[in-house]
């Protein structure tokens, strides 16, 4: 089934023009940003990629003598000169655990799309409310290594997509569209109108999602740990299926638990009918 060419705009627009206007603050990373409409990026990877990125506007780009060369080798694409420093000069602008490799860029956020903007593909993700922005970086690397076409999120409690979000998303935030809206329910009914299946993952499930019928356009919902799906993020999804675990710890990590959700729903969405 190809996916859905359509989608309405309703939640899209005006989501997107309040999440931008939302606070920048409480990204629990420790980062010092830029500015209060820009973003930090560190590591090897995660700036890599948004160099690499046409749509990611790069402000300055800080990187040590060995970054700079590896940056060189690579043919990384520099948009901006790089300002030479030493490594003591880009760890005091992070958390004292950051791993930044030597290099850092002060960046314009990017863009978040509506949905009624994106080739959705076949396979999507909702997040419902979760706030840990290395649990979202994660998520949004496997994401990107299951061709998920994009990950949608809400615009309050969720992290910025900034410093250590970006830096767990090893360079996938670059790669899979983040979506954030006001009404998750909302965009849910908006994904069901559009051809979507929207299946909510939750321990009450009926059934193992490995049992429960699939197919193209797929949405999965997650839920915050512990916590877990909202009373109406559950009632708005087709149904709620669960993940069977054979030991004695019945529940994962939320990034484990998307890793092994999409292995599951990406290998039954090419088997053959």
């Amino acid at each position: 089934m190809k996916p859905p060419r359509h989608l309405s705009s309703t939640a899209g627009g005006r989501d997107r023009r309040k999440s931008s206007r939302r606070s920048k603050k409480g990204s629990g990373s420790g980062e010092t940003h830029p500015s209060r409409d820009g973003v930090i990026l560190y590591g090897w990877h995660t700036v890599k990629a948004a160099l690499e990125n046409p749509q990611r506007r790069i402000r300055r780009l800080l990187a040590t003598e060995n970054a700079a060369r590896r940056l060189a080798d690579e043919g990384v694409p520099l948009r901006v000169a790089i300002e030479p420093v030493r490594p003591e000069m880009i760890a005091r602008r992070l958390s004292p655990d950051a791993v930044h490799n030597g290099v850092l860029a002060e960046a314009d956020p990017l863009p978040s799309p509506g949905l009624d903007e994106i080739a959705t593909g076949d396979l999507m993700l909702v997040l419902d409310q979760i706030t840990d922005p290395h649990n979202v970086g994660a998520i949004l690397r496997t994401a990107a290594a299951f061709d998920v076409g994009a990950v949608l999120t809400t615009a309050r409690h969720s992290p910025q997509a900034s410093g250590a979000l970006a830096k767990s998303a090893s360079g996938a935030l670059e790669y899979v569209p983040l979506i954030t809206v006001q009404n998750l329910a909302r965009a849910i009914a908006q994904l069901r109108e559009g051809g979507f299946l929207v299946i909510g993952l939750d321990s009450s499930g009926e059934n193992d999602l490995a049992d429960t019928a699939v197919r193209a356009p797929l949405a999965l919902i997650l839920g915050a740990e512990g916590k877990g799906l909202r009373q109406l993020t559950r009632a708005s999804a087709d149904c709620l299926a669960r993940l069977e675990l054979p030991g004695r710890i019945k529940s994962l990590n939320v990034s484990n638990a998307a890793a092994l959700a999409l292995y599951i729903a990406r290998k039954r969405l090419v088997e053959p009918a």
